[in-house]
């Protein structure tokens, strides 16, 4: 391996969790910056955990120092607002800055497919620009970047879109997402680390094995889960446009339904599948074990 060390940023969040261990297993040495150090450490005992936050520059360069590279599992808030700071674009312009002093070499970014519907249909969305607005600032950087470009994630339906034992989807559209779990993705991208050279950048689609509807996975997910009973209820999309007056979680659950509802999306992972493996978890196999 050419990469040695690597830096997490958002190791302790759902699809930051499995990436972190798989890059454990995988032999990387890791190095946890977390803003909350003590819940990092409880999260992964046995890992090297120090304090860093992207909106405190000056708590950078301790924290990436001797790093080769940074991962990044950052995103917006559902309930962030247009004008706040954003660790995408913010905290990602105060990292980069740092971390050309540092030494690191390369930037792994967890970016998005739905991202693609701005500017279709006349569709323009705070969000995806500053999702576009981190892409271009990685590219420009200077530095190598592994940039990961994901479908929806099944680990989605139990937690933004699950509402106690019901499970949540916005309107029944025909769009048939390839569904990927956390894991598989984590396996993923540590063997696009552990393939990385100098002066190659490297982008990746990263699709799971089976095309589905969101009404269909959810159906799915709540036909073979274990642990409750679910439920699946389809919420019309004029009710969320109608809360966005009065929520800004509600704006933001319109909007990203609407993307994600709306996106064409078709398979592109060939390149992914060949070079960094084909991941096997299906939504029925998910559910069971989830």
């Amino acid at each position: 391996m050419s990469l040695r060390s690597i830096a997490v940023i958002g190791a302790t969040g759902m699809l930051g969790q499995p990436v972190t261990r798989a890059l454990i297993t995988a032999g990387f040495e890791i190095r946890i910056v977390a803003r909350d150090t003590l819940a990092a450490q409880r999260s992964f005992p046995d890992t090297t955990v120090v304090f860093g936050d992207l909106a405190k520059p000056e708590s950078l360069p301790a924290a990436l120092t001797g790093i080769d590279c940074v991962y990044l599992n950052l995103s917006v808030r559902q309930t962030e607002k247009p004008d706040e700071f954003h660790t995408e674009t913010d905290g990602l312009r105060n990292l980069l800055s740092v971390a050309k002093a540092a030494g690191v070499q390369r930037i792994g970014y967890l970016s998005s497919i739905a991202m693609r519907y701005q500017g279709m249909n006349g569709f323009d969305w705070w969000a995806f620009r500053i999702k576009h607005e981190a892409v271009q600032l990685l590219k420009e950087s200077g530095l190598d970047y592994s940039i990961f470009y994901p479908s929806n994630f099944m680990e989605t339906m139990l937690t933004t879109q699950r509402m106690g034992p019901l499970v949540l989807v916005v309107g029944n559209s025909p769009v048939k997402p390839w569904f990927i779990s956390a894991h598989d993705y984590g396996q993923q991208v540590a063997r696009a680390f552990q393939i990385a050279q100098p002066g190659q950048p490297q982008e990746y689609v990263i699709q799971g094995p089976e095309p589905l509807t969101q009404l269909e996975a959810a159906w799915q997910l709540a036909a073979h889960y274990k642990k409750t009973k679910l439920r699946v209820v389809v919420i019309p999309p004029v009710l969320l446009r109608f809360g966005q007056i009065f929520s800004q979680q509600a704006d933001y659950g319109s909007h990203i339904g609407e993307a994600l509802n709306n996106y064409p999306e078709q398979f592109e992972a060939q390149k992914t599948w060949a070079e960094l493996g084909k991941p096997i978890t299906t939504v029925k196999e998910f559910a069971e074990v989830a």
